[in-house]
C-alpha cells in the first residue's frame, strides 16, 4: 500500500477531541510509563519484605498499550489511556508493514472502542477503513469480521452487524468473541429468541466476566431483573482491570436505577467514576439518580461534567428534561440544540440516531416528523425500544388506536415486551387515559411508578398528576368475575 494511502486510513477525519497529535501521544505514553514506574516502585519496596529464592523472579512490567490490546481483541471495555497508547502503536506498525493484516484488524478494532467511550463518531469512519484493509489483506478475516460487527453496532446498524457476525463465525463455529457482537444485532433487531439462542451458545464456549455481563443484558430483556442484577454483580467481583470492572458497574447501576432503588445505583456509579475517572456513562448516571433523590444541584454537576468529556446526545436530552422540570426553559433549550448537533456529527460518521431523533422530536418537537423517522426505523429494526418510541410519536401526534397497538408490543410479555420498565408502562398508560380506558390507564400508571418512582423529572410528575385526574376505580373498572363465572356455568 503507497503511504498516501495509509495515511488516509489512519490519519484523515480525526475526531476534535482525538489523541491524534505526536506531541499529545508523547504526552499520553509518558504518562502511563510514568505509572507504571510508580506502580514498580511500590512493588519493589514490598519485595523486600517478601522471600526471595533463586525461584522466584519478579513478573515483566505489562507493555504500554497490554492491556488495551487485550481488551479490544476479547470485546471488553478498555481504559482510554492505555487505548492512545494502542493506536499510536498499531498506526507506526501498519505504516511500517501495511500487508499486516492483524494489526490493522487491531488497529480498527482500538478506533470503534475510542469512538464508543468517547461518543466521538469521527472514528467510526477512520475504523471502517482500517477494517476493510485489514479484510483486503486476508480474506476469510475473523478479527476484521468481528470488528466490522463491533463497529455496526455501536452504529446502531443491526443488519449490516448481524451479517458480518455470522460471517465470522462461518470461519470458526467456536469462536466465542463473536457470540456478543451477535447477540447485539439480535437484540436491536428485536429477534430475542435467536438473542437467548446465541448466549446458550455462548454460555457453553466461554465462562468469565465478560460472558457474565452479556448474560445480564439477555436476562434484563427478557424481565429476568434478579439473575440480570446476580449475573452484572458476579462479571464486577470478577473483573480484572479496573476500566472493566467500572464498566460492569455502571452497567449495575443503571440497573439498580430502573429498579427503583437509587442508593445502591448510586453506590455502584460513584465506584464506576472512582476506578476510571473517563467512566462518563456513570457520571450520566449519577445525575440521573441524583435528579430522582431531589439532589438537583448535584445532578446538574454530575451532567454538565459527563457531557464535557463525552457529550452523547442522550446526555444533552436527560439534561435539557431536568432543566424543563426545574422551569429553565431558555438552559433546556440550549441543551436540545446540542443534541441536534451532536446527532448530526454522529449521522455525518454513519450512526443511525433516528431512534434518538425519533424520541426527542415526539417530546420537544415535530410529532409528525417523529412518526416518520420511527416509521422507517421499524421497518429497518423492529426492536422493542422501537415500537415503544413509535407508539408513544403516534400518540403525540393524535394516532391514538394506532399508538396502542404500538405501546403493547412492546409491554405486552406475549408479544416480546418482556422488558420491565417504567417508562414504557407510563406510555402506554397515558396513551390508554387518552383513549378513555381507565381501568388499564390506572393499572399501567400505578405500574410505572412502582418500577421507578423517578424514572423521569418530566414524566413522573405527569403520571402521578394523570393518575389523581383518573381517581380511584369505579365499579365499572373492576371485572365482574361471579357473573363471568355463572355464564360459564351455564354452557
Amino acid at each position: 500500500m503507497e503511504k498516501s494511502a495509509i495515511d488516509d486510513a489512519v490519519g484523515s477525519d480525526a475526531p476534535d477531541n482525538a489523541q491524534g497529535p505526536a506531541g499529545r501521544r508523547r504526552l499520553v505514553r509518558r504518562r502511563v510509563l510514568i505509572a507504571s514506574a510508580a506502580g514498580c516502585a511500590v512493588l519493589g519496596g514490598l519485595s523486600a519484605l517478601l522471600p526471595w529464592g533463586p525461584d522466584v523472579s519478579p513478573a515483566p512490567a505489562p507493555a504500554p498499550g497490554a492491556q488495551a490490546l487485550a481488551a479490544v481483541t476479547t470485546g471488553v471495555p478498555a481504559a482510554l489511556p492505555d487505548l492512545a497508547v494502542l493506536i499510536e502503536e498499531r498506526e507506526a506498525r501498519v505504516r511500517r508493514r501495511p500487508g499486516d493484516a492483524g494489526s490493522w484488524a487491531v488497529l480498527g478494532a482500538a478506533y470503534v472502542e475510542q469512538g464508543r467511550r468517547t461518543a466521538e463518531p469521527g472514528y467510526f469512519p477512520k475504523a471502517e477503513k482500517a477494517l476493510r484493509t485489514s479484510l483486503k489483506a486476508r480474506a476469510r478475516n475473523a478479527e476484521a469480521l468481528d470488528g466490522m460487527a463491533a463497529l455496526a453496532n455501536a452504529r446502531r446498524d443491526f443488519g449490516a452487524a448481524r451479517t458480518w457476525a455470522e460471517a465470522a463465525l462461518k470461519t470458526d463455529r467456536k469462536r466465542w468473541t463473536t457470540y456478543p457482537l451477535l447477540i447485539d444485532a439480535y437484540t436491536g433487531l428485536g429477534r430475542y429468541k435467536a438473542a437467548e439462542r446465541a448466549l446458550d451458545r455462548l454460555l457453553k464456549l466461554r465462562s468469565g466476566p465478560e460472558v457474565r455481563a452479556r448474560a445480564a443484558a439477555v436476562y434484563w430483556d427478557r424481565g429476568r431483573r434478579e439473575d440480570a442484577a446476580a449475573a452484572l454483580s458476579d462479571a464486577a467481583a470478577a473483573a480484572d482491570a479496573p476500566a472493566q470492572r467500572a464498566a460492569y458497574l455502571e452497567g449495575a447501576g443503571r440497573l439498580a436505577f430502573e429498579r427503583g432503588d437509587f442508593d445502591v445505583a448510586l453506590r455502584h456509579f460513584q465506584e464506576a467514576v472512582r476506578l476510571d475517572p473517563d467512566q462518563r456513562a456513570a457520571l450520566a448516571g449519577q445525575g440521573r439518580t441524583l435528579a430522582a433523590m431531589g439532589r438537583t444541584t448535584e445532578a446538574l454537576n454530575a451532567y454538565r461534567v459527563a457531557l464535557a468529556k463525552q457529550p452523547c446526545p442522550e446526555y444533552a436530552m436527560e439534561l435539557g428534561e431536568l432543566y424543563e422540570s426545574l422551569g429553565l426553559g431558555q438552559a433546556a433549550r440550549v441543551q436540545y440544540d446540542l443534541l441536534r448537533e451532536r446527532a448530526a456529527r454522529a449521522t455525518a460518521g454513519g450512526v443511525d440516531e433516528e431512534l434518538l431523533l425519533g424520541r426527542f422530536e415526539a417530546d420537544h418537537g415535530d410529532a409528525g416528523s417523529a412518526v416518520r423517522r420511527l416509521r422507517a426505523e421499524w421497518r429497518r429494526q423492529p426492536g422493542i425500544a422501537v415500537a415503544d418510541a413509535l407508539g408513544w410519536a403516534l400518540h403525540r401526534a393524535g394516532e391514538h388506536k394506532e399508538a396502542l397497538r404500538f405501546a403493547r408490543v412492546a409491554t405486552d410479555r406475549a408479544r416480546g415486551g418482556t422488558v420491565r420498565s417504567a417508562l414504557y408502562a407510563y406510555h402506554r398508560g397515558m396513551i390508554e387515559r387518552e383513549l378513555k380506558l381507565a381501568g388499564a390507564a390506572r393499572r399501567h400508571l400505578q405500574e410505572a411508578l412502582r418500577i421507578n418512582p423517578g424514572f423521569s423529572p418530566t414524566r413522573a410528575p405527569a403520571a402521578e398528576a394523570a393518575l389523581r385526574e383518573l381517581g380511584e376505580p369505579s365499579v365499572r373498572d373492576v371485572p365482574d368475575w361471579d357473573a363471568g363465572d355463572a355464564k360459564r356455568g351455564r354452557r
